[in-house]
């Protein structure tokens, strides 16, 4: 009987039918198609040796299953444990705690709470922010974005304090960080699989998009990009990520390391990017099928997130 690699996917539309294909035709004995669940009961055996996850960040209860999956002995890609981890402050801290250079990045209280919070009595243990202080320390131009965000929404580029203050106080329910604006020389998007492969590409974040332009980095400052990328995917033991670097004299600083979702269409990636993609996740999926990684051993976060580790995937 065949293995089976399924795919949970959202509004798109060029990367699941080619993944899929691609899997197929490779006569491997591993069969890739799309899941179908309804109501899951808590004893419910899962068929799959892998499952791929595009879309769970927006539809709560594939999160609850893939996470039911796991302990069924699926290898989820990625670990739905690990998706608690993705907030922008704390790929800050760990970049730092890992030595990758990061932008400083300073946390903020929530501007506004949900109904049922008294400010006096629930929030007794915050303290006013120093806004001087904060932007002492960080400089301006500064970034204002939503901590757990992506797909650049709530990102506000801030000239001045008042300015900062202003988008701040409009923030709402979002945790904000301020962060650091890196005046960038070059930019670089990368695509991460399997904790093994980072391709690194040329990325315009002003256009928001791709260029392929194979000789876009010195040998040794994309040897440094792929080195930084695998570190910090290690870390978080993500098969599936984007990296974001921005590099400033020479320097290249981990802008947006947790995408575990990362963009795949063909038009963003450009076809010769996406055709990489398609490839290699299908090489990474049929591998996990056939040589399970016990997943499990990943929840053990004080193990995992240790600074000191050699980051190694785990096959077995």
């Amino acid at each position: 009987m065949a293995l089976k690699v399924g795919l949970f996917v959202g509004r798109e539309w060029s990367f699941p039918p080619a993944f899929i294909e691609e899997v197929n035709k490779r006569d491997q004995g591993v069969v890739a198609e799309l899941v179908e669940i309804g109501a899951v009961s808590m004893d419910e055996p899962c068929d799959y040796a892998v499952i791929i996850d595009r879309i769970s960040h927006e539809v709560p209860y594939y999160r609850t299953y893939l996470k039911h999956a796991v302990l069924q002995g699926v290898t989820v890609v990625n670990n739905p444990f690990m998706w608690t981890a993705d907030d922008k402050f704390f790929e800050a801290s760990l970049a730092t705690k890992l030595g990758v250079a990061s932008p400083k990045t300073v946390a903020l209280p929530n501007k506004d709470y949900v109904p049922g919070i008294v400010h006096p009595d629930s929030l007794r243990n915050l303290k006013h922010v120093d806004w001087q202080a904060l932007i002492d320390y960080i400089g301006l131009p500064c970034v204002l974005k939503d901590a757990h965000g992506g797909g650049w929404k709530e990102v506000y580029i801030c000239h001045s304090l008042d300015e900062l203050i202003h988008h701040y106080d409009h923030s709402g329910l979002l945790t904000m960080v301020v962060q650091e604006f890196i005046e960038w020389d070059q930019f670089v998007r990368c695509i991460c699989l399997g904790q093994e492969e980072v391709m690194p590409i040329k990325y315009d974040p002003r256009e928001r998009k791709y260029h392929v332009e194979h000789d876009h980095l010195t040998p040794e400052l994309g040897a440094q990009i792929v080195r930084d990328s695998l570190t910090l995917v290690r870390a978080l033991g993500y098969d599936m990520d984007s990296m974001e670097w921005a590099i400033r004299d020479g320097v290249p600083y981990a802008i947006d390391f947790m995408n575990p979702a990362p963009d795949m269409d063909i038009y963003s990636l450009t076809p010769h990017y996406f055709e990489w993609a398609v490839t290699h996740m299908a090489d990474m999926a049929i591998r996990l099928a056939t040589h399970p990684r016990p997943q499990l051993r990943e929840t053990r976060w004080s193990s995992l997130l240790a600074s000191d580790r050699a980051w190694q995937p785990e096959i077995s």
